[in-house]
C-alpha cells in the first residue's frame, strides 16, 4: 500500500555517503528527519499513536519540497502538529471545515464576479471580458495552502485513502471518518497556481468557443429552399440536437432533421465555412458547403449580409481547443501521483468509480438486446426506416403529443424574462412535489439569470451564498427548449442547496460526483410538461418514459465511449496537430458507431456522436451522462414507491460527498448498476407488445 512505502523509505533509508550532492545530503537527512521525528512523537503520545504517526509523516514527507524548509524544520512542524487528544483532533477537523467553506465559497463568489459578462447575456462582451472570465481567483489557493502549512496540518494529522479502501471499508465509516477523507483528498495532488491558471485559461477560452457556435438555420438551404423560421438560431450541438427532437412532432419535420444531421457532420469534419458559424448574413448548403450573402429581406431586423463571402473552412478550431484543455490538463500529471493522468483523475478521484467499470457499464447498455426491440418500435412509429439521428428519437417523451409552437407559445407566454422564471419558482417547485413551506425556502436560496449559452447551474461554495440559474431566453421570452434546460438546471440548483445547507459536515457538501447530480436533475427535468400542466403520469406514460430512457442511455452511452477513446488518443500523441485530432476523432467516433449502431440503424461510417460540445470544453465530462441516466433510473424506481418526491429528493440531496455506491445505497438501497434501467423498459416492452397482441386476438367490432 501507498502508505507503507512512504514509511518504509523514511526508516529504511541509507546514511549519506561521501560521494552525495548537497542536494543528496539535504534530502537524506529529511528522510533521516522523518525517522527521528516518528519516534519522538511516539515517545510522547505513546505506543498506540504509531499507526498515525506513522502515517501522517509519510503523508507529509511525500508532498514537503525543498522551498517548505530543511530538515530542523520539517522535524519543528511534525512535532508542534501532531494532535493525538481526540476532542482536539475534533476541534481540528472543525477548523478546517469552516476555513474552507469560507475560501471556497469566497472564490465562487468572485470568479462568478468576473465571469458575469462572459457567461450572461447582457449585452456585447469586451474583449477585457474573456480575459477576465479566464482568470480564477482561487488558482493558486493549494500552493498557498501548502506554503502556508496549513495542507500539511491536514496531512499529518488525518488520513489519504485510495479508491480501493474507500470501495472496500467506506461503507463502515462514520461520518465524520469521511469528512476526515474529503479533507486529506484536497490534498492528494500538489499542482502549482501556474498550472491551475493553465487550465482555468484553457477551459475559459474552449467555452467561448462553444457558447459563440451558433447556426442561424434559416439560411441552410436544402436545394435551394428555407426550412426554419427567420432569425432561428441553433447553439451546436445542444440546440441543434434539440430541434432534431422537437421536429418529430412537425409535420415537414424529416428535411429539417436531415438537414441539421448534415450540419452537425460538417462541425464535425470542420467542413463547415467558417464564414456562417454565428453570422445571420451568409446562405449556405450543408450538402455542398457553398455560402453566398443572404438577400437582406431574409435576414433578422438589424443585420445586414456582407459583401462577399470567404467559402474557406473553419481551421480546426474545435479541435485545437480541445487539444487546450487536454494539454492544459496533462500539465497536471506530475503532481498528482496516486493518479497520473487526467483520466485517472476523473475516474478515481472524481467519479470514485473505475474506469474498466464505468466502459462495462456503458457496454451492458450497448449491447442489451432490448435496443434493437426498442428500435423496431420506433421504426413502426415513424413508418420509415431509422436514419442516424434517430438516436435522439424523442417521440416516446409526453411532448411528442405538442407542437413545437405549441409549447414555445406556453413558455414564452408564461417566462419572457429571467426574473419572471425567479418570481415562479415557489410554483413550479410545489408542482414538482415540495410543500409551499420548502418551495419557498428553496425559492429564496436560488437565483436565475438569463445566460449568454445554453444555460447551466453554477454551485455556491459557503452558506449564506446561493446557487445561480442561468438560462437562455430569447428576445421574445423563453422558449420550450429553454425550459426544457432551466428545469434540469434547477434540479441541479435544488441539490446544491440541500447539499451544502443541510449535509451535517461541510467537508461533505455536495454530492459524490457529476454523474448523481445530473441523475437528480433529470428527475426535474421528465417532469417539465407537469410543470407547465400539460401532462399528468399514468401507467402508459410511465411505460413509454421506460423505453425513452433507455434509448437515451443507449445514445449517450456510444458518445462517452468516444469521449474516453479521444482522451485516451490524446494521451498516446501528446505532440499531435489539430488536423490529426481531428481525423482520429472521426475515426473513434465511426468505429464506435459501426460496432453498436449500424446494426440497430443501418448505416455505417457516421461521425455524429462526436458532435457534443462537452468533448471540446469540458475535460471528459460525457460519461458522467450515461452514469447520470442509469443512477436516476434507479432513483425514479424508489420514487415510485415513496410518498413525496419533495421530501425523497431531499432526503436524498442532503446525505453529501461520500462514494456513488454507498450514497445510492443510502438513495435507494442498491449500488449503481444498469439493472432498474433495463428492467423497466422490459417491462415496458412486455407491456406494449402485449398490448398489440391482445388487439390481434380481439374480435372485429359490429
Amino acid at each position: 500500500m501507498l502508505h507503507a512505502l512512504f514509511v518504509h523509505v523514511l526508516l529504511a533509508a541509507a546514511p549519506p555517503s561521501p560521494a552525495m550532492t548537497s542536494t543528496d545530503r539535504a534530502e537524506s537527512r529529511i528522510v533521516a528527519t522523518g525517522a527521528e521525528a516518528i519516534a519522538a512523537l511516539v515517545a510522547r503520545h505513546g505506543d498506540g499513536q504509531r499507526a498515525r504517526v506513522e502515517r501522517g509523516v509519510a503523508q507529509v514527507k511525500a508532498m514537503w519540497r525543498p522551498t517548505d524548509g530543511d530538515a530542523g524544520a520539517l522535524r519543528a512542524f511534525l512535532e508542534s502538529q501532531f494532535v493525538s487528544d481526540p476532542e482536539a483532533l475534533a476541534s481540528l477537523l472543525g477548523r478546517f471545515e469552516e476555513a474552507l467553506e469560507a475560501l471556497d465559497g469566497g472564490f465562487v463568489e468572485q470568479n462568478r464576479a468576473l465571469a458575469r459578462h462572459a457567461v450572461l447575456d447582457l449585452g456585447p462582451m469586451l474583449e477585457v471580458d474573456k480575459l477576465l472570465s479566464a482568470f480564477d481567483a482561487g488558482a493558486h489557493v493549494t500552493d498557498d495552502l501548502f506554503d502556508s502549512k496549513l495542507a500539511f496540518v491536514a496531512l499529518l494529522n488525518f488520513p489519504l485513502t485510495t479508491l480501493d479502501e474507500r470501495l472496500r471499508e467506506g461503507e463502515r465509516w462514520s461520518r465524520r471518518r469521511w469528512a476526515e477523507v474529503r479533507l486529506t483528498n484536497r490534498f492528494a495532488r500538489r499542482v502549482p497556481a501556474a498550472v491551475n491558471q493553465q487550465i482555468a485559461r484553457a477551459s475559459a477560452e474552449a467555452e467561448l468557443y462553444v457558447a459563440d457556435d451558433n447556426i442561424y438555420v434559416h439560411h441552410v438551404l436544402v436545394d435551394g429552399k428555407r426550412l426554419f423560421p427567420k432569425g432561428m438560431r441553433l447553439l451546436s450541438h445542444w440546440n441543434l440536437r434539440d430541434q432534431i427532437k422537437a421536429d418529430y412532432a412537425t409535420k415537414d419535420g424529416l428535411p429539417r432533421q436531415r438537414a441539421i444531421a448534415k450540419v452537425m457532420e460538417r462541425i464535425v469534419a470542420q467542413t463547415i465555412p467558417a464564414s456562417v458559424v454565428n453570422d445571420p448574413g451568409v446562405d449556405w448548403d450543408p450538402v455542398t458547403t457553398s455560402a453566398v450573402p443572404a438577400p437582406a429581406v431574409t435576414i433578422e431586423t438589424g443585420a445586414q449580409p456582407p459583401t462577399r463571402v470567404d467559402p474557406a473552412r473553419e481551421p480546426d478550431t474545435r479541435y485545437a481547443r480541445l487539444l487546450g484543455t487536454f494539454r492544459a490538463a496533462k500539465a497536471a500529471d506530475p503532481y498528482s501521483p496516486t493518479a497520473p493522468t487526467h483520466i485517472a483523475r476523473k475516474f478515481e478521484l472524481e467519479r470514485e468509480i473505475p474506469e474498466a467499470r464505468v466502459s462495462a457499464l456503458l457496454k451492458e447498455v450497448l449491447e442489451s438486446p432490448l435496443v434493437p426491440r426498442i428500435a423496431k418500435r420506433i421504426e413502426a412509429r415513424l413508418g420509415r426506416k431509422l436514419e442516424p439521428f434517430d438516436i435522439w428519437y424523442d417521440g416516446f417523451r409526453p411532448r411528442s403529443r405538442f407542437g413545437e409552437a405549441e409549447l414555445d407559445r406556453a413558455t414564452k407566454q408564461r417566462y419572457p424574462t429571467a426574473e419572471s422564471l425567479q418570481r415562479d419558482l415557489p410554483n413550479v417547485l410545489e408542482k414538482l412535489g415540495f410543500t409551499v413551506e420548502k418551495a419557498r425556502w428553496l425559492s429564496a436560496r436560488i437565483v436565475v439569470e438569463p445566460a449568454r449559452g445554453s444555460g447551466h447551474a453554477l454551485a455556491a461554495g459557503r452558506r449564506g451564498d446561493f446557487p445561480h440559474l442561468r438560462t437562455r431566453v430569447g428576445k421574445d421570452g423563453m422558449d420550450y427548449k429553454g425550459f426544457n434546460i432551466a428545469i434540469h438546471e434547477l434540479g441541479h440548483n435544488v441539490e446544491q442547496v440541500f447539499s451544502l445547507y443541510e449535509v451535517d459536515h461541510t467537508l461533505l457538501a455536495g454530492v459524490p460526483n457529476t454523474a448523481v447530480t445530473e441523475a437528480l436533475a433529470f428527475v426535474f427535468q421528465a417532469r417539465d410538461l407537469e410543470v407547465l400542466g400539460l401532462a399528468t403520469p399514468d401507467a402508459e406514460a410511465q411505460r413509454l418514459l421506460a423505453l425513452n430512457d433507455l434509448w437515451m442511455t443507449y445514445e449517450i452511452a456510444g458518445v462517452a465511449l468516444v469521449d474516453m477513446g479521444v482522451w485516451r488518443w490524446m494521451y498516446a500523441h501528446p505532440q499531435a496537430s489539430p488536423a490529426e485530432l481531428r481525423e482520429a476523432t472521426l475515426r473513434i467516433a465511426r468505429e464506435i458507431w459501426n460496432r453498436y449502431y449500424a446494426p440497430v440503424l443501418g448505416v455505417r461510417d457516421t461521425p455524429l456522436l462526436a458532435i457534443y460540445s462537452h468533448m471540446v470544453s469540458s475535460f471528459l465530462y460525457l460519461p458522467d451522462y450515461p452514469l447520470g441516466h442509469l443512477i436516476a433510473a434507479q432513483i425514479e424506481e424508489h420514487l415510485r414507491g415513496a410518498k413525496s418526491l419533495g421530501a425523497e429528493f431531499e432526503r436524498m440531496a442532503s446525505y453529501g460527498a461520500v462514494t456513488p455506491d454507498l450514497w445510492m445505497k443510502n438513495a435507494t438501497g442498491a449500488p449503481v448498476g444498469t439493472a432498474a434501467l433495463l428492467g423497466a423498459a422490459e417491462r415496458a416492452l412486455v407491456g406494449e407488445e402485449g398490448k398489440k397482441d391482445s388487439k390481434a386476438s380481439a374480435p372485429p367490432s359490429r
